[in-house]
C-alpha cells in the first residue's frame, strides 16, 4: 500500500521465494511459527542482531511479506515450511504491519534536506521517521479523521499510534531493519543517538505505546544499546552474537543445510571447503556458515573470500591501532589461531565508548569477524577467527599498517623461512620450539603429526604470504608428503617437509627420496629443498635435517 505502512512491493525474500526451484533457497519459514507464539503475548518484542550478510533483512522481508496486509501470502509461502504449520492461516496477510527499513529512511532523509521547502518541525533524522509514518497514515481517511480529532501534529508518533489504536482497536506489526544504524552512521552525535532512542523508549516501555502492538521485531548488527549497564529497551528478548539464544539455526546455515546445498548438480564445491571458508561461528552448539559467502561461493564454484565490509573494516582498523596495551599480539595471534578470553559485561553495545580490550573483542564479535564460545560465566566469553574467509581479510588489513613488520611474530616468521632457505637445521629447531612453546599451540595436544604440522604452518603463516601455496597431504610420488610450500614466483624454491614423532629427521628426510615425494615437482623447479622435522616426546625437543634436493 505505501512506503512504510504495509509495502507490498516485491523485496528479498519473494524474490528468492519465486525462484526458489532456479537459485539457492534455504527454508526458514520455520521462525514465523516462533513469532506467531509471540503475537499479543508479555514476548512481542524481540531484538536479533546479526554480522552483515546474515540474512536479517531477508528475514524481515519474510515476515513483512508473512503478516502485511495486501501480499498475496498463500502463493508466496505455497510449499515452505510454515504452510504445514497450524498457526499459518491464523495470521497470514491479516496485519497492518509498519515497516521502516533505516538504509532507506536515511537516504530519504538526505534527500529531504536537499531540498528548499522544509516541515515544520521535522529538523533530523528522528523527526523525519516520525513524520514519514504519519503522513502516510493519514493518507487513509478514517485515519485522517482520528488524527484531526486529537490534534496530532507532524512529529507525534507515539500519540498517533495510541489514537489509532484506542479509537480504532487497530494494533500494528512492527518491523525495523537496521535498528543500530544511527549508533553506526552518526556514532558521535551523542544528541541524534538520545533522541533516537527516547523514541523507542516511548514506544515500547510506555503502556500506551506498548498497547500499540500486536509484535514488534527489530535487527541489526549491534546489540541494544546500553546506559549505566541496562539496556535501554529491556522489554525485548534480545538475541545478539554475544548472547544469542536459540534462534542460530535461524540467522545463517547450518551443517545441515549446507549438506543439502552440496547435493545440488550445480554445486561443484566440496562440503569440506565450504566448512573450512564459511563455517566457525559455533552458536549454542550450532555450527553455522556465513550465508551470504556460501551463496556466493557456490554460484561461482569458487571458495575465496566474499566478505564486503568495507565499512566495518575501517572500524577494524580503528580498533587494533588503538592504544590498548597488547590488542596487536592478541590480533595476530587470533590469526594463527590461539584464543583470546575476554569480558562482553561492561560492554555499551556502541562503536564510540570503547574502553578496554574487552570491549574491542566484544564488538568484533558483534561485527563478525571474531567468533565467540562460551565459559561457565556468562559474561566471559573466548573469542577466536571463526574462518579462512575472515582469517584472509584480517591477514591482508594486518599487513597494512605500519607496525606490521615491527611485530616480532613477523620477524619471527620471516627468520624461520631465511632458516629454512639457508639449510640451517639448527636455527630452524630452535624457532620450531619457540612456537611450540607459544600460546598459540597447545602442549597438552601437541602429541601428533597433525599438531606438529600445525606449529610449522603458524611459524611460516606470515613469510609465505605472498610467494607460496601450501598444501597439506600432498599426493607425490609414492605416497603423500606432508607439507609442501610450491613458489609462485621463480626466485623461491619448492619446500618439502616431512613429519616424525620419537624417530629422527634423518628418516623423515629419507622417507622423501625413497618415496620419491619430489618426483612430481623435478623439471618445474630447479630449486627443491626437502626438510625432515622430529619431536622428541622423551626429551620434548625439536630436530631437523634440511638439505637441497641433487
Amino acid at each position: 500500500m505505501g512506503s512504510f505502512l504495509n509495502p507490498t512491493r516485491e523485496n528479498s525474500f519473494v524474490s528468492l521465494a519465486s525462484r526458489k526451484d532456479r537459485y539457492l533457497f534455504v527454508d526458514k519459514t520455520d521462525f514465523i511459527d516462533i513469532t506467531n507464539q509471540r503475537l499479543n503475548s508479555e514476548t512481542r518484542f524481540l531484538a536479533v542482531t546479526r554480522p552483515r550478510r546474515f540474512g536479517k533483512t531477508v528475514t524481515a522481508h519474510m515476515l513483512l511479506a508473512y503478516y502485511a496486509k495486501g501480499y498475496a501470502g498463500k502463493e508466496i509461502f505455497d510449499g515452505f515450511n510454515i504452510a504445514y504449520k497450524d498457526s499459518f492461516a491464523e495470521h497470514l496477510n491479516k496485519h497492518d504491519v509498519i515497516y521502516i527499513d533505516m538504509n532507506t529512511i536515511d537516504g530519504l532523509f538526505d534527500r529531504y534536506n536537499s531540498q528548499k521547502q522544509k516541515v515544520e518541525d521535522v529538523n533530523d533524522l528522528v523527526d523525519y521517521i516520525e513524520y514519514s509514518i504519519i503522513s502516510e497514515l493519514r493518507s487513509i481517511h478514517e485515519i485522517a479523521e482520528c488524527l484531526a480529532k486529537h490534534k496530532i501534529g507532524n512529529t507525534g508518533l507515539l500519540e498517533t499510534l495510541m489514537a489509532i489504536t484506542n479509537d480504532l482497536n487497530t494494533r500494528f506489526v512492527f518491523i525495523m531493519d537496521e535498528w543500530d544504524l544511527v549508533y553506526r552512521e552518526y556514532r558521535d552525535d551523542v544528541v541524534l543517538q538520545k533522541k533516537f532512542i527516547k523514541l523507542l523508549k516511548n514506544l515500547f516501555k510506555s503502556d500506551g505505546g506498548k498497547a500499540s502492538f500486536s509484535l514488534a521485531y527489530l535487527t541489526g548488527i549491534l546489540p541494544i544499546k546500553k546506559y549505566n549497564s541496562q539496556s535501554a529497551l529491556n522489554d525485548f528478548d534480545e538475541y545478539n552474537m554475544l548472547a544469542p539464544g536459540d534462534f542460530a539455526p535461524y540467522f545463517g546455515f547450518t551443517e545441515d543445510d549446507v549438506a543439502s546445498i552440496v547435493k545440488s548438480p550445480n554445486c561443484r564445491v566440496s562440503h569440506r571447503e565450504l566448512m573450512e571458508w564459511y563455517e566457525g561461528y559455533k552458536i549454542k552448539g550450532v555450527h553455522i556458515y556465513n550465508p551470504n559467502s556460501v551463496c556466493k561461493a557456490v554460484s561461482r564454484n569458487e571458495c575465496i573470500s566474499y566478505w564486503s565490509g568495507t565499512s566495518s573494516n575501517e572500524e577494524f582498523v580503528r580498533l587494533i591501532n588503538a592504544d590498548f596495551l597488547g590488542i596487536k599480539e592478541d590480533i595476530i595471534s587470533l590469526i594463527e589461531g590461539d584464543e583470546v578470553t575476554f569480558s562482553c559485561a561492561n560492554f555499551q553495545n556502541d562503536m564510540v565508548n570503547i574502553k578496554d580490550k574487552d570491549d574491542v573483542f566484544s564488538l568484533l564479535v558483534c561485527l563478525g569477524y571474531l567468533g565467540c564460545s562460551d565459559t561457565k560465566n556468562q559474561y566471559r566469553k573466548v573469542a577466536y577467527v571463526p574462518n579462512a574467509e575472515i582469517k584472509a581479510v584480517l591477514i591482508d588489513i594486518v599487513r597494512e599498517q605500519n607496525w606490521y613488520r615491527r611485530m616480532d611474530t613477523i620477524k619471527r616468521s620471516e627468520n624461520l623461512l631465511k632458516a629454512i632457505k639457508e639449510l640451517d637445521g639448527a636455527t630452524t629447531a630452535a624457532i620450531i620450539q619457540d612456537i611450540h612453546n607459544s600460546s598459540a599451540v597447545s602442549l597438552f595436544d601437541y602429541n601428533d603429526e597433525e599438531s606438529l604440522t600445525y606449529c610449522v604452518m603458524t611459524g611460516l603463516l606470515w613469510s609465505t604470504l605472498d610467494d607460496f601455496s601450501s598444501h597439506r597431504e600432498d599426493q607425490a610420488g609414492k605416497g603423500r608428503t606432508d607439507l609442501v610450500y610450491e613458489p609462485l614466483t621463480g626466485r623461491q624454491p619448492l619446500i618439502l617437509i616431512e613429519f616424525k614423532y620419537d624417530s629422527s629427521p634423518e628418516e623423515a628426510v629419507a622417507q622423501i627420496k625413497t618415496q620419491e615425494y619430489f618426483k612430481r615437482y623435478v623439471g618445474q623447479y630447479r630449486n627443491i629443498i626437502l626438510v625432515g622435522i622430529n619431536y622428541s616426546t622423551k626429551t620434548k625437543d625439536h630436530q631437523c635435517l634440511i638439505e637441497k634436493l641433487n
